[in-house]
């Protein structure tokens, strides 16, 4: 099993990536991946495409999407793998963030219009294509085409992150909705990231006790090949929760992490995947 290369976060066009699912098959084709999960943001339109270019490269394909959650305040995501995206909870509840998103968006718009940089919805609507979701990385995308911006990263320093011209503040679904929908979709609900989070301890043992209690079931130990897995190895082992990887792949050129660029898990970590049907025929 610790040979298979497994990525299971990364994005296509249907949210914030710059690859249509089928061209972000290819390129984890070429990179050797084995088994790939598409966790569109609040989207599961891309996944039929993903799965049929997935059958056609012999890559194990997981049904995946990462929900926007509220938190105390503080925006986090979680991953549903495994799910039916046909579940009717689920995909009406989507529905629902994409529209509050797209409400967000001309609040961001206008805020960067007062800012003078103006066009910026139309220039983000551009970018998304035919996405259902707007999001913060395709006005990024907007702010680097206009070199307002030498990159993403100083897009959100600059302009859309926390107390900067562009950021809106957005009550996204609660932590126990967003687990239901999932757990109902027949999916497993994994906790993006958790390190990026920028948690204290006392807040972060109070996010997973919350995330346990509200069914939660496993932490993505790799997100963004974060450097030290230590600290959220001894939490999952604290708390009962599996371990998930994935890249968080958007583009080439944007994040540490190209799709499979994951290190080796410990020895003897309980892993998410180690008994899935879809891995029999990919080890």
């Amino acid at each position: 099993m610790q040979s298979l290369r497994i990525d299971l976060h990364s994005h296509s066009t249907y949210s914030d990536g710059v690859l249509t699912p089928a061209a972000l098959i290819e390129r984890a084709s070429n990179n050797r991946v084995t088994m790939l999960a598409l966790t569109d943001h609040d989207e599961v339109g891309g996944l039929a495409e993903a799965a049929a270019a997935a059958r056609e490269a012999g890559i194990g394909f997981v049904p995946g999407v990462e929900v926007s959650v509220t938190w105390a305040g503080l925006t986090v995501h979680v991953i549903g793998l495994g799910i039916e995206p046909r579940n009717a909870p689920l995909t009406h509840g989507l529905a629902g963030i994409r529209l509050s998103r797209g409400l967000r968006a001309v609040r961001i718009a206008q805020q960067l219009d007062a800012a003078g940089i103006p066009n910026s919805l139309a220039g983000a609507s551009r970018l998304a294509g035919d996405a259902a979701v707007i999001g913060r990385g395709h006005f990024a995308r907007f702010l680097v085409e206009q070199g307002q911006a030498a990159d993403a990263k100083t897009a959100f320093k600059k302009y859309l992150g926390m107390g900067k011209c562009g950021y809106v503040a957005h009550q996204w679904v609660s932590l126990g909705q967003a687990i239901a929908w999932i757990r109902g979709a027949g999916g497993h609900a994994v906790l993006a990231h958790p390190d990026r989070y920028r948690l204290a301890p006392l807040q972060m043992h109070a996010l997973l006790d919350e995330f346990k209690q509200h069914g939660g079931q496993a932490l993505e130990l790799y997100g963004g090949r974060r450097a030290n897995p230590l600290p959220m190895l001894r939490l999952a082992t604290h708390f009962g929760f599996s371990l998930s990887a994935g890249s968080d792949f958007h583009a080439a050129a944007q994040g540490p992490a190209d799709l499979g660029d994951i290190p080796p898990f410990p020895d003897g970590a309980r892993t998410l995947w180690q008994d899935w049907e879809v891995l029999r025929s990919a080890a």
